[in-house]
């Protein structure tokens, strides 16, 4: 059968919720077991693909082209499983689906409401499987914090589903905050005390409270909040910070995180094997070398909008044995100062993903710099049309070359809209989104790196290469190594007199691993270490 682990977060919101469901996953499935996860979001908006990523942050896509939350990439990083749509839900999915079995008449004219109708549908979602005959794990973590008003349908949910199948098949993990006061110099209960009592107030009972906290917690107060929260003290579990988010699965397995859960579902706790995970985080702590990446870009003031690029540069230097050290580079404050100020000493340059026009002549500043200083570069989605254009540019000398999303009248638009894109009009879900195939050209890098030459990335975008203008790119050196199998859509490109200037229109850091690094991101860390 089917067990559930319900994650949820109180106090303050930023606790690390998804990372302790992550690690929990990892420690589950080091020990035999297979393991799912959700997220259930409250907020309104169907998906995250519409949301500025300065403000949410980056937003991840599966292979099945859902654009989710970006706890879904701490997920596939760390349990090392590839999710799909049923993954992520969030308040407009489930008030959207209700609203359309209200008008095809499914409710027989019963007035729709919160309860049951809503929670109806949230519990369906975690039903959610494959295989029901399959046994499994499910961890599923609900966003926002205990007390918000969007979070209660959720949590409404969870109480009746715990009814449905059992508190022993269905348990819940809280993680909340014991603060510090240095004036003081204690840490303070009453807060997870509170969010408990919270929690309870809506027919919830915690079985397993992981607290984030900066110093250790004496064993005096775990059977303090153990009293007042009605859990076992041995399940009041300490996370302190980390330096590193890869650290914190070996940090919640000495603190017995999966035998805790194990136990209040009734399960054998078999003795992990963790040495790969083990292996990998040693490699991280303990480098041998060094290296300067720079990222440039237009959402460089929050760096979770460019999470999964950051994670798989990580992975890159992991798998090298190598510190990656990133400097951020404003793309807009690139047109300003110029490449050599902002970009002198590096040993990498990365132009991720993004939209719209602002900072775009920085980019194409930067991948210039690259092109001539021969720097290693990756280019990533908007990063591969940055390089075709400036290759147009400075290279074909087409000093008007440009992408049709930023100037609709150039005469030499190199990037341009996909045909089937241009009857679009919703935003949302729309664009050539998931995995799709690929076939590399033999003898490329990008061919030497795979390892083969038929592969499968993610994707994210409406853009592609021109196919008017790939004979004159050709001939003026411009490698297309990467193409969809009809070999209508340029997929990769190079340089062949470049030691390593390689771009792709996927999002190759969405299948990127702590201990299986990206080709593409192990091969730049490789290059510039070289350099």
């Amino acid at each position: 059968m089917i067990k559930y682990v319900f994650v949820t977060g109180g106090v303050v919101s930023g606790l690390g919720k998804g990372i302790t469901a992550a690690s929990l996953g990892r420690l589950l499935k080091a020990r035999g077991y297979k393991v799912t996860m959700q997220k259930f979001d409250p907020y309104i908006n169907i998906d995250p693909g519409t949301m500025n990523p300065i403000q949410h942050g980056e937003v991840f896509v599966t292979d099945d082209g859902t654009e989710t939350d970006l706890d879904l990439g701490h997920y596939e990083r760390f349990i090392d499983e590839s999710l799909d749509h049923r993954s992520n839900v969030t308040s407009g999915k489930v008030y959207w689906s209700v609203l359309n079995k209200e008008r095809h008449g499914e409710y027989e004219g019963h007035t729709v409401q919160v309860i049951p109708h809503i929670t109806n549908e949230i519990k369906s979602d975690f039903y959610h499987s494959d295989d029901k005959n399959e046994d499994r794990i499910a961890i599923i973590e609900v966003g926002g914090t205990v007390g918000d008003i969007e979070s209660q349908p959720f949590l409404e949910a969870i109480r009746q589903f715990q009814q449905e199948v059992g508190h022993e098949n269905a348990i819940m993990i809280h993680v909340t905050l014991i603060p510090y006061l240095h004036a003081s110099e204690e840490l303070k209960t009453k807060p997870t005390q509170m969010s408990v009592r919270e929690l309870q107030r809506l027919g919830l009972q915690a079985d397993i409270l992981v607290c984030r906290t900066e110093y250790p917690i004496p064993q005096e107060i775990r059977e303090k909040i153990g009293l007042f929260c009605n859990v076992p003290a041995n399940h009041v579990l300490q996370n302190t910070n980390a330096e590193f988010i890869y650290e914190v699965p070996l940090m919640m397995e000495h603190e017995h995180l999966a035998q805790s859960v194990l136990e209040c579902l009734h399960l054998p706790c078999p003795e992990p094997d963790l040495s790969d995970w083990t292996h990998m985080v040693e490699n991280l702590r303990h480098p041998s070398r060094e290296t300067v990446i720079a990222i440039v870009g237009k959402y460089t003031q929050l760096h979770d909008a460019y999470l999964s690029v950051v994670e798989a540069l990580k992975h890159g230097g992991i798998a090298n044995r190598a510190k990656v050290k990133i400097r951020w580079v404003d793309s807009e404050e690139l047109e300003k100062s110029g490449a050599e100020t902002l970009l002198a000493g590096v040993n990498g340059i990365l132009v991720p993903g993004g939209f719209g026009s602002r900072g775009i002549e920085g980019m194409i500043m930067a991948a210039q710099y690259a092109r001539e200083h021969k720097i290693p570069y990756l280019g990533i989605c908007l990063g591969m049309q940055i390089a075709i254009i400036e290759f147009a540019r400075d290279v074909l000398g087409w000093a008007d070359a440009n992408s049709t999303e930023f100037d609709p009248n150039t005469e030499h638009p190199v990037i341009d809209l996909m045909p089937e894109q241009k009857s679009v009009t919703d935003l949302g879900g729309t664009m050539r989104l998931g995995a799709y195939p690929c076939v590399l050209s033999d003898g490329s890098k990008a061919h030497a790196l795979y390892g083969t030459t038929q592969i499968s990335e993610r994707h994210r975008h409406r853009y592609e290469v021109n196919n008017d203008f790939r004979a004159e790119l050709e001939e003026a050196g411009m490698q297309l190594v990467g193409q969809s199998p009809d070999g209508h859509i340029v997929e990769m490109i190079e340089l062949s007199d470049h030691p390593y200037f390689v771009a792709t229109q996927a999002h190759p850091e969405f299948k990127s691993r702590p201990n299986n690094a990206h080709p593409l991101f192990r091969g730049l860390i490789e290059a510039s270490l070289r350099r």
